[in-house]
């Protein structure tokens, strides 16, 4: 193919060039030698066991005593026979309930135990070609905590139990995930799989499956997908962390001894997608869908593995990369203009949708509710301009800089790079093939192929990569009788018109101003205050604002910044509830200084920095982030939001177009009258409260919303400024004084008005809710609330409290009675308008069982204040505390928002959690809920949908 030829030709070019020389064996520089693979990273030990397993080990240091452990599947969902489906998913959630050296719930007990929580640490998916099982961010003090979790793995790959009793009970729960996703705009997905891939097994294999076969498979069925196809010549192992090599793979080669080489293994094969000359074209349309979207894709045949793991593997990603973020640009420029054809546009270059075997590139448009004419014409339109003209000098130029920068990036983070990042990169090479470069050699090689390829050579590609033929064109839409919908007829010769459209290349001035112009005078730092709380300095600047600064090592190119001070919305004298409303939603819309929105991204080419401003209801908000090299430029953008926010009256008028399409769009879901309802149940006479609504956004004075917000920051006096991280005080001083020490304050007091925060309706009550809907759906929330203290120890006994009821409903409202895919708990200490403790419970169901399982929620409060939480449970959410917090400490995020919370609030809630953890008892928890189940306040809302029928 001709992009693989050009791609080869520079490849020539660069070994000529030197590029390339020094990091590819000699015989890749021979006339007429073959092109080598990359050299592999050395820190990653890749091996094979006899019986086929493949692993990936590597020690990193990042964070200490932790690690990652993941067994990779190469089959899925496409591996089933048509009685199978929905049976790899289901054998992914039937692994954590049994295995030969752990049996019943085993796996999750044992994990917990150390300090990991089922879904943040031990998790899984499915997709059509994979099945993947994560252990995430495991503590392991001790090497026998390594042998523990390779032994889960080994299980995993071949000795889960499949008891009837515990598949019985599974298929509630995933008969739960799929009514929680079943929505219209999941049906029209499986509708569009079916119309991309006729005839093909691709378009038949959604990895949920078929209820009617979830809830009556023999138990054998399961068995037999799982003898068949969990095998270790399609398994590897990926552990990355603070473990030794040498030992991790001799326990490896130990544990997994056991499990021999399959014989006569069924052949792995991977499902072709064939060529069509004429466009695959269809139509998807439901009554609850809210996604109305035209999807293009141009199909292209997959990069064989063996030259993705060449030079022209980088090369080729390189290439789509920027093709794809140029196009982005534009789709972007034009969404933010009044009156534009879509509400969202993007292009993408990867899989045919879910296919391994096709590679595609796509074109995604969103539209208003039956506007798909436009939205379609305007988006060819935008494909033959690509195609035949290409891409600007300009528009490359700034592609080509975001990625050098974002290279960079990674390779001055490359001694701090997480176990997930590394992890997950071994996990794409088995799935998929490719290239395994150290990040040295990946940037020195990168830079030099970079600066060789021309913005001439990225448009060659174009005519190949969006080519006349192997066209798929896929429509959804929200289906009601006013919006009129194409015949696939109708779609397939608009779209061909749209694709002989004349078109004009794109004119674009380019712009080479700076952020700004003239620098402000410098301010000064007039009081330096060393050995500050939690090793930090504070600064007190001429215009009274103070920055408080704490110098890290917990990244080596990261500084973030937030700030705060008393004030917020509630300052302001009788302003409009719409007003609040949309304050934060449209006060960025227009820019800063000389740049709107659209130029404003264009002159942060190759830049990585960024600053915002927020108001809430009681403070005043800054925050940003940056590298070492871009301090400057996210001061300069700090200084920018206080002084210049500018006015764009025609992209406020564009997002207001967007924002009424979604809203009409999101009717269409049968819950948002619900989510409608709700907030005015819960908070009467509180409109700021409520749902936006479309009379709102088309009534919004933007002038008046802007000036308000502006008005908040015209002085910056009593603003307190945060810097964490990898910071050189010598170069943040000067740059300190002159962006924020000159920013314009006078003497002003502000006030937090707390009285003014509005609590939930108080009282008992209960409320009942209903509507049609396709997919049978209940809901229930409870929330109960009472009086308590804001101090520390508060803080971690609701914590406490919220893990043990986590655990808690996870076993009798999940597992035990197959109730709901999970029991959303959260347990809060507020400290506004009075300090108070409250308790959140929520989950979906059968309708028909949502007073049972909601009976069950009380009970567990009933039986806790009997008898108290359960010891198991206990232990168990204090070592995930203790496990959490050790691991805070080493991000900057959390010394920001501990530094934050001191220096405004007076609280220091670090010195000392372990003994404050440490003190508190299953007593402290058990008042608590009494507490909670006694008080008067407590709301009862639930949701019993109706059939679908009675909709029409």
């Amino acid at each position: 193919m001709r992009l693989k030829q050009q791609i080869r030709t520079l490849f020539s070019a660069l070994l000529l060039a030197g590029v390339a020389g020094g990091l590819l064996p000699l015989k890749a520089q021979e006339p007429g030698g073959g092109m080598p693979p990359l050299p592999i990273d050395s820190a990653v030990r890749i091996g094979k066991l006899p019986n086929g397993l493949t692993y990936f080990i590597r020690h990193n240091a990042e964070p200490k005593e932790r690690a990652e452990f993941y067994i990779v599947q190469r089959v899925g969902s496409m591996q089933e026979e048509d009685s199978q489906q929905g049976l790899a998913h289901f054998l992914e959630h039937i692994a954590f309930n049994g295995t030969k050296n752990f049996p019943g719930k085993g796996i999750d007990h044992f994990l917990e135990s150390i300090g990991a929580s089922f879904g943040r640490n031990i998790n899984a998916y499915t997709s059509f070609d994979e099945t993947v099982y994560t252990l995430m961010n495991i503590p392991v003090p001790r090497k026998s905590v390594v042998d523990s979790c390779v032994l889960i793995l080994h299980d995993w790959s071949n000795f889960i139990s499949l008891e009837d009793k515990e598949i019985d009970l599974e298929r509630g729960v995933i008969e739960e995930e799929w009514r929680s996703r079943d929505n219209g705009d999941m049906r029209n997905m499986t509708k569009m799989l079916e119309l991309a891939f006729p005839n093909n097994k691709y378009g038949q294999r959604m990895p949920i499956g078929k209820m009617e076969i979830v809830r009556n498979f023999p138990y054998q069925v399961l068995r037999d997908y799982y003898k068949k196809w969990y095998r270790p010549d399609q398994q590897a192992l990926v552990i990355v962390g603070d473990v030794d090599v040498d030992y991790t793979e001799d326990q490896i080669k130990k544990i997994f001894a056991d499990i021999p080489a399959p014989v006569n293994p069924a052949e792995r094969v991977y499902t072709e997608v064939p060529d069509n000359e004429t466009p695959i074209v269809g139509i998807a349309a439901d009554p609850e869908a809210t996604q109305n979207s035209i999807n293009i894709c141009f199909k292209q045949d997959v990069t064989p593995l063996y030259v993705r793991a060449t030079l022209l593997g980088p090369v080729e990603d390189y290439i789509k990369g920027v093709i794809a973020q140029m196009a982005n640009q534009r789709f972007s420029d034009l969404v933010k203009k009044p009156n534009a054809p879509f509400t969202l546009a993007s292009m993408d270059m990867g899989d045919f949708i879910v296919a391994k075997t096709k590679d595609a590139v796509n074109f995604d448009a969103s539209f208003k509710e039956g506007a798909w004419e436009p939205a379609l014409k305007a988006l060819t339109a935008e494909i033959v301009r690509i195609r035949k003209y290409g891409f600007n000098k300009s528009e490359y130029d700034r592609a080509k800089k975001d990625f050098l920068v974002s290279i960079k990036n990674l390779y001055n983070e490359r001694d701090k790079r997480k176990n997930d990042a590394w992890a997950n990169e071994y996990v794409q090479y088995f799935i998929n093939g490719g290239y395994l470069m150290d990040i040295a050699s990946y940037y020195q090689l990168m830079n030099g192929v970079v600066e060789e390829i021309t913005v001439e050579q990225i448009n060659a590609a174009l005519t190949e990569l969006i080519p006349e033929k192997n066209v798929v064109v896929l429509m959804t839409s929200v289906e009601k009788p006013e919006v009129k919908l194409p015949s696939t007829s109708q779609l397939e010769a608009q779209f061909l018109s749209g694709m002989k459209q004349e078109v004009t290349p794109l004119k674009e001035e380019v712009s080479n101003q700076k952020l700004i112009d003239k620098l402000p005078m410098k301010g000064r730092i007039v009081k330096e205050e060393k050995n500050g709380k939690f090793g930090s300095t504070v600064w007190t600047l001429s215009n009274g604002t103070k920055v408080i600064l704490k110098k890290t090592d917990y990244k080596d190119d990261e500084i973030l910044l937030t700030g705060t001070r008393p004030g917020g919305s509630f300052n302001f004298s009788k302003p409009a509830t719409l007003d609040l409303k949309v304050l934060n939603m449209v006060s960025d819309l227009g820019g800063l200084g000389k740049f709107d929105d659209s130029a404003l991204e264009k002159a942060l080419a190759g830049r990585i920095a960024s600053a915002g401003l927020s108001v809430s209801e009681l403070t005043d908000d800054v925050s940003g982030s940056t590298t070492k090299e871009d301090l400057e430029t996210m001061l300069q953008l700090l200084y920018l939001n206080f002084t210049a926010r500018r006015s764009d009256k025609e992209a406020f008028k564009a997002w207001q177009e967007r924002m009424i399409a979604k809203l009409e769009a999101d009717k269409a879901n049968p819950l948002s009258t619900l989510m409608d309802s709700v907030p005015r149940f819960l908070y009467p006479n509180n409109p700021e409260n409520y749902p936006l609504t479309e009379s709102e956004v088309k009534a919004i004075n933007y002038d008046r919303v802007l000036q308000l917000f502006r008005s908040r920051f015209a002085n910056a006096r009593g603003f307190q400024f945060v810097f964490v991280g990898n910071i050189d005080e010598a170069k943040l001083r000067p740059l300190v004084e002159r962006y924020i020490a000159s920013l314009p304050a006078t003497k002003v007091t502000y006030k937090s008005f707390t009285d003014r925060v509005v609590r939930a309706i108080p009282g008992t009550h209960t409320k009942a809710y209903s509507q049609a809907m396709t997919t049978p759906t209940g809901i229930a929330v409870d929330i109960l609330s009472t009086a308590g203290e804001y101090t520390h120890k508060e803080l971690l006994i609701a914590a406490t409290l919220q893990s043990i009821l986590d655990q808690l409903y996870t076993k009798t409202i999940r597992e035990d009675e197959g109730g709901t895919y999970g029991v959303g708990v959260r347990v809060n200490v507020s400290r506004y308008p009075t300090v108070h403790r409250s308790l959140t419970v929520q989950f979906q169901t059968d309708p028909t069982k949502v007073e049972t399982l909601n009976k069950l929620v009380f009970k567990g409060l009933e039986d806790m204040i009997k008898q108290g939480p359960s010891e198991e449970y206990f232990t168990k959410a204090i070592a995930n505390l203790g496990k959490e917090h050790a691991e805070s400490l080493r991000k900057n995020n959390y010394w920001l928002n501990q530094l934050e919370r001191y220096y405004t609030h007076g609280f220091d809630f670090v010195t000392d959690y372990e003994a404050q953890l440490k003190s508190i008892k299953t007593d402290d928890v058990k008042a608590l809920v009494k507490s909670l189940y006694d008080s008067r306040d407590r709301i009862v809302i639930t949701f019993q949908s109706t059939t679908a029928e009675a909709k029409k």
